[in-house]
């Protein structure tokens, strides 16, 4: 007999065949009270597994829950427990002042006989219109499970966050807890948060606003959906920034909008060419500050002339001030929400990338005359975003350690865009061009003589995370080939690192185009 079997025998024991003897012999159990799997699913398991394996058959007496408890060095309850759930699960049948025996029709042997049954199929009825374009809406492109890896877009800097200061908040917060904070809160949101975010934008964005005005949401994106469920009915034309926000998109989709694609350039959105392509349009959705995914500032001239249409057809604009806080050098345009006089601007913002994108917590800035309307729609819908983190982040901000660290962000990612710039220039000279960036956590390069969408795939397999241009586009132009790098997940080493992977993926593209087969394989 094998030793392992009489180790600690406070910890483990084993049956003796004479408590299931009978003709067709005996059975051996072990319990292990180190094993994470608890000692009543143990002796469950394995007189399970005797009985359908034929070691003890059908009719066949058992010793009872108490003989077994004492040989396995148990509570006799474990052993009675775990009986009951056999007898109940129809493996065993207890017979009145005779004893327990081994079932003659067992569960699983019935399942064996009886063919399954195939599945039933519902007949169901057509999803809507909307349920149908919103479900066709592509997709970001897929992430590389895991830790943050180089390149990965929409990632901030999540080992620069000041996590025990967070933890400390958080635990001071639930410690002073009453009971009515346990209970329903203002729809629009935390008083205290909604106070320090107009403060915030109105130091830091150059506009006006009151606490009032501010609601807050679970994430910009679900505020970017309550926006367009709200204020447009389906078949509103609304305008779309190409190349645009996959988000955007989906939330016009969801809203069932007309989406209108309209070119941007190096000013930003081209509001003439909006014009000619939907003038009556109901909404139009930008990202000024820092366009998605182009990176470029909407100019002045832009944003004064994209007011004045609005004002003109009674439009509203969605801005999205999408990685605002971060500049490298350049001066910051005004927001349009500062520019707007007419009430027409509803501005969207988030913590996502500022703090960390698991808070879920964003905001919106709504004109005086929509927000009530607004709140009482948010009643019926969703009431408002968890408390406790609200309550939190409002002490963060009041507190002064929001604007401190995200000064310290805006150093590290300018470092860390140095080295993105850098590494390029080092292992991808004559193939990667990388646009200048001004603003955000993103850069765009442009690829020579190998298909972006190939290098994509070569470098997914290499650990690193990119994403072709392309794809933001609902109708991609002729001569887009590029890729949108992430900079601000990963510290510089690894950002280098990451480079020099590209840079292998890059060659194997090449290779591959210049094979007969790979040609195939890459269209």
């Amino acid at each position: 007999m094998d030793p392992e079997w009489y180790h600690q025998k406070s910890l483990m024991a084993v049956s003796r065949r004479s408590h299931f003897s009978g003709p067709h012999g005996g059975l051996l159990i072990r319990v292990d009270a180190r094993s994470r799997v608890g000692l009543q699913q143990q002796i469950y398991a394995a007189v399970r597994r005797a009985i359908l394996d034929g070691v003890v058959p059908p009719g066949m007496r058992l010793a009872s829950s108490r003989a077994l408890a004492e040989d396995l060095c148990v509570s006799r309850t474990t052993t009675l427990l775990a009986y009951e759930q056999l007898t109940a699960e129809g493996y065993l049948a207890t017979h009145h002042g005779s004893g327990t025996f081994v079932a003659h029709e067992l569960p699983d042997d019935l399942a064996r006989v009886s063919p399954p049954r195939p599945a039933a199929r519902t007949r169901h009825p057509p999803l809507s219109r909307r349920g149908v374009a919103l479900a066709a809406t592509p997709s970001p492109p897929r992430r590389i499970p895991g830790p943050p890896r180089p390149f990965r877009l929409g990632a901030p800097g999540l080992d620069l966050f000041p996590l025990r200061l967070w933890s400390q908040l958080v635990n001071r917060r639930l410690k002073a807890v009453t009971l009515s904070q346990l209970d329903y809160g203002d729809a629009a949101g935390f008083r205290g948060l909604r106070e320090a975010i107009a403060d915030h934008v109105q130091a830091a964005r150059g506009t006006r606003c009151t606490a009032d005005q501010v609601v807050v949401v679970a994430g910009a994106q679900r505020g970017l959906e309550q926006i367009c469920d709200f204020v447009l009915d389906p078949g509103d034309a609304a305008w779309l920034e190409e190349p645009g926000y996959f988000g955007a998109r989906s939330a016009l989709a969801g809203a069932g909008a007309r989406i209108v694609p309209v070119a941007v350039d190096d000013h930003g959105l081209n509001v003439d060419a909006g014009v000619a392509r939907a003038r009556n349009a109901r909404l139009v959705y930008v990202t000024p500050s820092h366009q998605f995914p182009l990176g470029v500032p909407m100019s002045l001239s832009r944003r004064l002339a994209l007011l004045k249409w609005a004002s003109a057809a009674s439009a509203w604009v969605v801005e999205d001030d999408y990685d605002s806080e971060f500049r490298y050098g350049a001066r910051p345009v005004p927001c349009l929400h500062g520019l707007d006089v007419d009430g027409r601007v509803i501005y969207i913002g988030s913590f996502s990338k500022t703090l960390f994108p698991a808070l879920r917590l964003g905001f919106l800035i709504v004109p005086a005359d929509l927000r009530e309307p607004l709140v009482s729609a948010r009643r019926a819908a969703e009431v408002h975003p968890p408390l406790l983190e609200q309550a939190v982040l409002a002490e963060f901000m009041a507190g002064g350690h929001f604007a401190r660290h995200l000064r310290r962000m805006r150093a590290a990612y300018r470092e860390r865009l140095e080295a993105l710039v850098a590494a390029a220039e080092r292992y991808c000279a004559g193939v990667l061009h990388v646009r200048p960036v001004k603003t955000g956590l993103h850069a765009v390069a442009d690829l020579e003589d190998v298909p972006a969408e190939v290098v994509c795939r070569e470098a997914r397999d290499r650990g690193v995370d990119v994403t072709p241009l392309a794809a933001y586009y609902l109708r991609r132009p002729r001569g887009t080939n590029g890729l949108v790098l992430g900079f601000g997940a990963v510290g510089p080493d690894a950002i280098r690192g990451g480079m020099e992977r590209l840079a292998v993926a890059i060659e194997a593209a090449r290779r591959l185009r210049r094979s007969p087969s790979g040609a195939r394989r890459a269209s």
